[in-house]
């Protein structure tokens, strides 16, 4: 190949002056003269990226440019610099805020561009080499849902981030609360997907269905509800944080997703609870059930001696009477759960959040057309349990129940199909018949002509149905035995009156009729808000 000839011809450039040699990256350091009296700088050397000496490394050293400086504000007309890089669609907010390295839950910030949690914003912190690393520039702190640009380190005060920070920690007002009940509400996801606030799937990350259909149930307690969705509980323990940042993203009206993720209650439950309830393990929701609301109560300021001192024992708790009498050794064997005039019966007043309801005992055989048939009985049946005359044998001692006034505005029941013995764990199918609306409790209730009229019903209308499904674990052998507990919960749509089951992800309408024939495992009732009748008398008559 012939040499290219140079443009321009070196006659021409006769007298025209040099460029400036390049100064120095590093200062010239005069070197002390040596004994003829002159002195010589320092040598140094250009890196011109064809360099290949042995002093590569030290001057690669030299030429990393120096940290971003930190700025207070953004640059003057580059407000909104980085914000077309966030990514709505990876945004998860209710996994528990820990960071993704150091595993610390202090001063955690969330990447808006790919979703991961990491700690502080400093020039050493996760954060910012994550910045650095991955170029991902705009971090949320989750406890004060402020926005930062790192490395740079300024704040970003734009409105188009207000719909990240709402779903990150949702907040209402009391008349938004209010209006819950009172209209129907649509919203759509970020995928334009159609849900109804207050009805959306939960994650089940392995087998904590069962705290699945508690929280349902207990979202759509309207006194608790508000309370937790309105309320200040940054004083209060990590337990009722939780659970009421839950609460509020299970009401989002502007949530990016259909569902949500227990996780951050979860691991706190757990922590709490020296993992008797865990996400990898099956637990009963009746002992969960117990468990988190005395938790709540005593997170709440509650009292253990002082009946009515948090918002749990105002909403659940009543007064139970029990008349106890030892069973002695009778020649009538069948007339052993008779109370006896003769014997002495002890009376106690004692205090309760749920009802246990027993069930009759399952047939053991199959009928005459030799067909296993399932058993069905009345709940006002199993109820009789606390009418005052029933009498239960326990510990031989006969006992009685009855309900005492002021009844509590809201009634849970347990039904009790489990038990166990010293060999196996037995399940009762019997179906629970009810009626969705219009349970008279009077029936059970202590007479108290100062509380209530004795011929006056009380009535209590269903909020929540929690129920039992046994699915086989081996479809290949029929009569293997071998069963799998899950769990749903039927709630009520107080603005249409329409019933809506929810199954871990999965959110359908539900015929009120046909709610009995799951195994109902847990209920919770209502009390009617109606006008006494004595009170409504007098107001009457004081009127004529």
């Amino acid at each position: 190949m012939a040499k290219r000839h140079a443009s321009e011809s070196l006659d021409e450039l006769l007298g025209i002056a040099s460029p400036a040699s390049k100064k120095s990256r590093t200062a010239e350091v005069e070197t002390p003269p040596n004994e003829n009296g002159v002195s010589f700088a320092a040598p140094t050397q250009i890196y011109d990226g064809n360099n290949s000496s042995d002093n590569d490394d030290d001057d690669l050293d030299e030429a990393v440019p120096s940290a971003p400086l930190r700025q207070a504000n953004p640059t003057e007309g580059y407000d909104d610099l980085y914000l077309d890089t966030i990514d709505r669609q990876v945004l998860d907010f209710d996994f528990e805020k820990l960071c993704s390295i150091s595993l610390s839950n202090i001063n955690v910030y969330a990447c808006l561009v790919c979703g991961k949690y990491f700690q502080g914003r400093g020039p050493k912190s996760h954060a910012y080499f994550h910045a650095l690393d991955e170029d991902h520039h705009v971090f949320i702190n989750l406890e004060t849902q402020k926005v930062y640009v790192l490395p740079e380190g300024y704040e970003v005060k734009s409105k188009s981030l207000d719909d990240i920070k709402y779903v990150s920690d949702p907040r209402y007002t009391k008349r938004e609360v209010m209006s819950l009940d009172r209209a129907h509400h649509k919203s759509w996801t970020l995928g334009g997907k159609e849900y109804t606030p207050g009805f959306v799937g939960m994650n089940n990350i392995k087998e904590n269905d069962y705290l699945n259909v508690i929280v349902q149930a207990l979202s759509h307690v309207p006194p608790l509800r508000n309370y937790l969705l309105l309320e200040d509980f940054t004083k209060t323990t990590e337990l009722v944080k939780r659970c009421s940042i839950l609460f509020r993203k299970i009401w989002n009206p502007r949530a990016f997703k259909a569902h949500v993720s227990p996780h951050e209650l979860l691991q706190e439950i757990a922590l709490r609870s020296n993992k008797r309830f865990t996400l990898t393990t099956q637990s009963d929701p009746v002992e969960f059930l117990s468990w988190f609301l005395n938790n709540l109560h005593l997170g709440l300021g509650g009292s253990k001696s002082k009946p009515g001192s948090s918002m749990i024992q105002r909403t659940f708790q009543g007064r139970l009477k029990v008349e106890s009498q030892a069973i002695t050794a009778r020649a009538d064997a069948t007339d052993r759960l008779r109370f006896e005039e003769a014997a002495q019966v002890k009376v106690d007043i004692v205090r309760f959040l749920l009802l246990t309801l027993d069930l009759p005992a399952a047939p053991l055989f199959q009928d005459e057309l030799e067909r296993n048939i399932i058993p069905q009985v009345p709940l006002t049946t199993i109820l009789s349990k606390y009418d005052g005359k029933s009498a239960q044998e326990h510990h031989a001692q006969r006992k009685r129940y009855r309900l005492l006034h002021p009844l509590p505005p809201y009634l849970i029941f347990h039904v009790k199909r489990f038990s166990q013995n010293k060999f196996v764990s037995e399940r009762n199918p019997t179906i629970v018949t009810f009626d969705a609306r219009n349970l008279d409790v009077s029936p059970y209730v202590e007479p108290n002509p100062a509380e209530w009229p004795v011929s006056e019903p009380i009535w209590y209308d269903l909020v929540a149905n929690v129920v039992h499904e046994a699915v086989r674990t081996r479809e290949d052998v029929a009569d293997s035995g071998d069963e799998r507990k899950t769990w749903k919960a039927q709630v009520r749509d107080r603005a249409t009156g329409e019933w809506v089951s929810c199954q871990d992800l999965y959110v359908e309408k539900v015929q009120s009729e046909l709610l009995y024939l799951g195994e109902t495992y847990l209920q919770i009732w209502e009390r009617r808000r109606e006008p006494k009748p004595a009170a409504s008398g007098a107001r009457n008559k004081a009127m004529a």
